[in-house]
C-alpha cells in the first residue's frame, strides 16, 4: 500500500486572529459567497497569495533578463486567464498582483451558479450542489469550492437525474418568478391630477 500520506494545511491563518476590523471584513465576505467558514476563506486568501508571490519573483527575475522567467511569466498569466482570473488579451505580471481575493472567491462554482441565476442564493447555491443537482458538460460536480474554468463557465447546467432539470419543477418556477420580478422596471407613479383641472 505504500507509505501513508499526512495530510497537511492548505492555508495559511492570520497572524493577528482577533483584528476586528479583518474579522468584520471576513465575516461580510462569508456571508456575501455563500461560504461554510472561514478556512475556505482563508484557503482562497492563500492560493491568491501563492500567485501573487509567483508574481513578485517573476517580475525580478525578468528585470534581470532571464530567459527562463519570460517562459514561467506567459505560463503562469495563461493559467490565470484560462481560470478566469485575468481578462484575454494582453494581461502583464501587474494585472496578477492587482487581484484580489474576491476575484478568486467569484471564480468558485457556488458562487458562478448563484449569478447565473440557477439557485435563489449563494448559500442554496452550495446546497444544491453538494445534493449533485448541477453538472459541468457531462459530469456531476459536488464541490462548491471547485475553480470553474472560464472554457467550462457555459457548460454549466442541472444534472439530468436531478428534480431541478425539470423546467416545470416548482423551485424553478419560484425562481424565475422571482429573477422577473427584480428585472422588471420600476414604473414611475402616475401624475395626480390638479384640483384645477
Amino acid at each position: 500500500m505504500g507509505d501513508p500520506k499526512f495530510l497537511r494545511r492548505t492555508y495559511d491563518t492570520p497572524k493577528h486572529p482577533w483584528e476586528a476590523a479583518r474579522m468584520e471584513e471576513e465575516r461580510k465576505l462569508l456571508q456575501k459567497y455563500g461560504l461554510k467558514n472561514k478556512r475556505e476563506l482563508w484557503k482562497a486568501q492563500s492560493i491568491l497569495r501563492g500567485f501573487r508571490g509567483q508574481a513578485r519573483d517573476l517580475q525580478a527575475r525578468l528585470r534581470v533578463g532571464e530567459p527562463q522567467a519570460r517562459r514561467e511569466t506567459d505560463q503562469l498569466i495563461g493559467r490565470l486567464t484560462r481560470l478566469g482570473l485575468l481578462p484575454v488579451g494582453t494581461p502583464t505580471i501587474d494585472d496578477v498582483l492587482a487581484l484580489t481575493t474576491e476575484d478568486l472567491l467569484q471564480r468558485r462554482f457556488e458562487w458562478i451558479v448563484f449569478h447565473r441565476g440557477l439557485a435563489p442564493t449563494a448559500n442554496g447555491a452550495r446546497q444544491w450542489i453538494t445534493h449533485g443537482h448541477f453538472s459541468i458538460g457531462d459530469h456531476r460536480v459536488t464541490r462548491p469550492g471547485y475553480l470553474v474554468p472560464s472554457a467550462e463557465e457555459p457548460m454549466i447546467s442541472y444534472c439530468p437525474t436531478s428534480p431541478l432539470a425539470n423546467d416545470d419543477h416548482q423551485v424553478r418556477v419560484a425562481l424565475r418568478e422571482r429573477l422577473q420580478a427584480h428585472a422588471a422596471p420600476v414604473a414611475a407613479p402616475a401624475p395626480e391630477p390638479t384640483e384645477g383641472a
